[in-house]
């Protein structure tokens, strides 16, 4: 009877003990889950804050700045001396000149007593100009109508004018007594000239440079025997427009030569012979040497013979054209 009672106790311990292995191994297994899971998380979490991360460390890149931005920082960089300041003013680029804000307004350059009338007035014109002459291409149908129209038009198919406002401060010159009291007189390249008094320095620079110039290349000294006039401040208009020329500010030469030997040189007096303006190849038109031209440029003149309407023998003192096209300009400080 004793054995018999053993024999089951020790079955009964048995099973007690394989009870309790099994427990332990589900318990064992149950936090290995619960860690596995909390593991995961952890990654989860870790990955969502990396790529919280990379979004931040990589944001969505800026927004290319708009031409009222571009044109106001060329201006800005091209005469520093006068204008003092550029900021964004109600929803527009603006730049502070002597004063006075002046806000882009499509290319106006117009002062905020004048943006209610922006419709008045037309652009100043800050435009694309090439920084080599494009090879030339006879016009297309739809361009050779669309010039035709206009010059029957008058060679003006804009009604309003251009606002003065902004050259006038520039210049300080609003008016012809004001303008005048600017210019100097001086020789350039054998004439004498009456200039903005700002372009003094620059222009006897420049013939400086074209002189040495002459002295390696035989088609310049040439140039420079053969100019027959040069013209330069004159109060007048753009011709066959209501818009102040830059001549009238003293920041213009036409550089005349004795003789054209029959070609053209602006696309006016082309017209008025009677003759198809768009239609003259640059072999039928007088053009200085290219050399000439690249020293005006360097120091931010522009050249008329690389408009569409072309004036070849016409210089023009606009720095901020060529800022804005990818030009180095000398003595933007001076």
């Amino acid at each position: 009877m004793k054995k018999k009672l053993v024999t089951i106790l020790l079955i009964i311990i048995l099973i007690v003990v394989s009870y309790l292995q099994c427990t332990h191994k589900q318990a064992i297994n149950g936090l290995d889950s619960i860690a596995a899971v909390y593991d995961n998380k952890e990654n989860d979490d870790q990955e969502d804050e990396t790529e919280a991360g990379e979004i931040y460390n990589n944001p969505e890149p800026p927004l290319p700045p708009t031409r009222a931005e571009v044109v106001t920082r060329a201006l800005i960089t091209s005469y520093p001396d006068v204008i003092e300041d550029i900021d964004f003013i109600n929803d527009d680029w603006a730049i502070l000149m002597r004063g006075t804000w002046y806000h882009y307004a499509n290319g106006r350059m117009l002062p905020e007593t004048e943006i209610a009338n922006t419709g008045n007035y037309r652009s100043v014109s800050f435009y694309d100009y090439p920084k080599e002459l494009p090879p030339w291409v006879y016009p297309t149908p739809e361009e050779t109508a669309r010039y035709s129209a206009w010059s029957s038009a008058g060679g003006s198919a804009v009604s309003s004018r251009r606002s003065n406002f902004f050259l006038d401060t520039l210049w300080q010159a609003g008016n012809q007594t004001e303008t005048e009291s600017r210019l100097i007189r001086f020789n350039f390249l054998g004439r004498q000239i009456r200039v903005h008094q700002r372009l003094r320095e620059k222009l006897l620079l420049i013939e400086a440079e074209i002189r040495e110039a002459a002295a390696l290349e035989t088609e310049i000294q040439t140039f420079i025997n053969t100019i027959g006039s040069i013209e330069s401040y004159g109060w007048r208009n753009i011709a066959v427009t209501d818009s102040r020329s830059y001549h009238s500010y003293g920041l213009a030469l036409d550089i005349l030569p004795r003789s054209y030997g029959g070609r053209q040189t602006y696309w006016l007096w082309t017209s008025q012979s009677g003759m198809h303006w768009w239609n003259i190849p640059y072999s039928q038109r007088y053009h200085p040497p290219d050399t000439v031209t690249k020293i005006f440029e360097s120091y931010g003149f522009i050249w008329g013979g690389k408009w569409q309407q072309y004036d070849t023998m016409h210089y023009e003192y606009r720095p901020e054209i060529l800022i804005l096209n990818g030009f180095t300009v000398i003595g933007l400080n001076d």
